[in-house]
């Protein structure tokens, strides 16, 4: 219980402990309530000054030295007032809980989203997608759930607690007796408590798969669809629902065991006890009907605890999994300068760069990109191609004075401002089921100045022309990964985004490699009127995309390469003299 004690403090700090407090104080009032319910009626009818109070005669003590008479007109209004003030602390109580939680869940979800966008790169791509979605969003409300049932069990513990005392107050050896048979049990609890735990852990674990089958289902389906191996994905997804409802079906059995055999347990603790006080210590029922009363209400508060326990056990998978996730990302956060990125000025400088992944990749790389110009490389599929194109977006790191920006190292800058600069449009066009407006905006505000920016940054992308002809123009909603478009127009609006970004660097990787050939030619000739502009970075199979770039890296694999311009490369290098033929590229 410590340790998830700690987990939710770690989130909303010393407000728990207000939580804490308001339980106590709801507890106290109830349970002194409690007390002076029975035995004040009793003085007022018979006048015995509350003879079955036992120590708890203070009580009428007190209320008469403050000058109150033991009339059954002051006592029930005393007692009307107790429970109304009980009344109120519970709904200020419960009410700053529900407060609690919300603000729990919502610190959690933004601790985590921030933590994610500084993710490593590298660690990324090693990570478990499924889990990620799933953490992020499914397992959060099962930690609220959790959250919520954790503190009822600490509320039902304190009035436990607070009900047991005053029990043990009025009569010591009765008190002893019911709290034994409590404590016995529990042992019976115990059992369900680590079926629960169990099966929550491992709904944990088969929600992360389902989540990831989910998420590939969707990103694959014209391919499932077309080849009908959507019904044999089908299956592992249907397994992966079998599999969570089993485990959902074992907690709640073992919640609905633990309902049906609360009320019996209790009952037959007291009628134990009342038979061993009657038989055994030769006690009178009128002695214990305070404790009784008391001791009936504190096993309820156990039973209340015991059944609020297992629901939190329910979630504790999730709450393990968050906990390990939030201090994974913590772990793996990507290392960043402090100096704000300026700009791009002159150049950009790779020294000596090495780089492999078990092999060698890029091997004592080195060329000089100066600002404004266009480098194309290409190379076979594994030669190390992305792999740069990463390292020149600081998603990799090298060591420092490997990358220099303007002669100063890249380790230096704050990774978020140097980002701000790059446009990157990859071979899967990134566009969302949204407005072509919001797509080239990524939602910014839609104003006159802001539209005459998106039409702007689509002539220059030349998409005007098909985008003007849509029903709504620019305020055309585009379909899920824009599927109302052709590949060509889906590259277009992409590009669109990033020059209404107004970024230095701008990054095409393999941006024509899926098109057909006039899609094609229009991205070439839209990359072409871009050049001298942007600082550009062309990974192309296609040679023809990168005929005119300033330099052509040639990577060869095993971390050898060549730079020149393309006829250079064509006059002095068989290896890309080879690709040109193959290509049919003309002079």
């Amino acid at each position: 219980m410590i340790k998830y004690f700690k987990f939710f403090y770690g989130y909303l700090g010393n407000a728990v402990f207000v939580v804490l407090l308001a339980s106590l104080f709801v507890a106290l009032l109830d349970g002194v309530g409690l007390t002076m319910f029975l035995p004040l009626l009793q003085s007022v009818d018979s006048g015995e000054g509350g003879q079955d109070l036992g120590n708890l005669v203070i009580i009428i003590e007190w209320l008469q030295s403050a000058g109150l008479t033991l009339s059954i007109t002051n006592v029930l209004a005393l007692i009307f007032v107790f429970f109304t003030l009980k009344g109120i602390a519970r709904f200020i109580a419960d009410r700053y809980r529900v407060v609690l939680q919300q603000r729990f869940a919502n610190r959690m979800r933004l601790t985590n989203m921030r933590l994610l966008a500084g993710y490593d790169y590298q660690a990324f791509t090693g990570a478990d997608s499924g889990r990620i979605q799933n953490t992020l969003s499914g397992e959060v409300l099962r930690v609220m759930k959790s959250f919520r049932n954790y503190f009822l069990a600490l509320q039902h513990g304190i009035m436990l607690v607070v009900y047991v005392a005053l029990a043990f107050i009025a009569n010591p050896r009765f008190a002893v007796m019911v709290a034994l048979g409590g404590l016995l049990s529990n042992f019976i609890f115990s059992r369900i408590y680590r079926v629960t735990k169990k099966a929550s852990a491992q709904i944990t674990r088969d929600t992360h798969s389902f989540q990831g089958f989910l998420i590939q289902s969707v990103s694959s389906f014209k391919y499932l669809k077309a080849t009908n191996l959507i019904s044999t994905y089908k299956e592992k997804v249907d397994q992966s629902v079998r599999d969570i409802e089993s485990q959902n079906k074992r907690v709640g059995t073992m919640n609905a065991l633990t309902t049906a055999i609360r009320e019996p347990l209790v009952m037959l603790i007291i009628v134990v006890v009342i038979l061993v006080q009657v038989n055994v210590f030769g006690g009178g029922i009128g002695a214990v009907v305070l404790s009784l009363l008391l001791l009936y209400r504190g096993l309820n508060s156990l039973n209340g605890l015991q059944s609020s326990y297992n629901l939190f056990l329910e979630g504790i998978g999730a709450i393990d999994n968050m906990d390990a996730f939030t201090q994974e990302l913590k772990a793996q956060q990507e290392r960043s300068g402090r100096v704000a990125y300026p700009g791009l000025s002159e150049d950009i400088r790779v020294q000596n760069l090495s780089y492999d992944y078990g092999k060698p990749l890029l091997q004592h790389l080195s060329f000089t990109l100066k600002k404004n110009e266009t480098l194309g490389i290409v190379g076979e599929s594994g030669t190390g191609k992305t792999t740069l194109v990463n390292i020149l977006c600081g998603l990799l790191k090298v060591p420092e004075d490997t990358v220099l920006v303007d002669g100063e190292d890249l380790n230096q800058y704050d990774v978020v401002t140097y980002r701000d600069q790059i446009g990157y449009v990859t071979q899967e066009a990134h566009v969302f089921s949204d407005t072509v407006f919001n797509n080239v905006t990524f939602w910014e505000a839609n104003t006159p100045e802001n539209r005459d920016r998106v039409q702007r940054a689509l002539t220059l992308a030349h998409a005007w022309s098909f985008v003007e002809e849509m029903t709504d123009g620019m305020d055309t909603v585009i379909g899920i990964n824009g599927v109302t478009l052709s590949g060509g127009q889906r590259q277009r609006i992409s590009i669109a985004r990033e020059l209404y970004r107004n970024v230095e660097l701008l990054i095409l990787d393999e941006a024509t490699s899926a098109l057909d050939s006039q899609s094609e030619q229009l991205i070439q000739e839209n990359i072409e009127s871009l050049s001298g502009k942007y600082t550009m970075l062309i990974i192309a199979h296609r040679l023809s995309t990168i005929r005119k770039a300033d330099k052509v890296l040639h990577l060869l694999g095993d971390g050898a390469y060549e730079i020149g311009t393309f006829d250079e490369l064509r006059e002095r290098s068989p290896e890309f003299r080879t690709m040109v033929d193959l290509q049919s590229i003309e002079r």
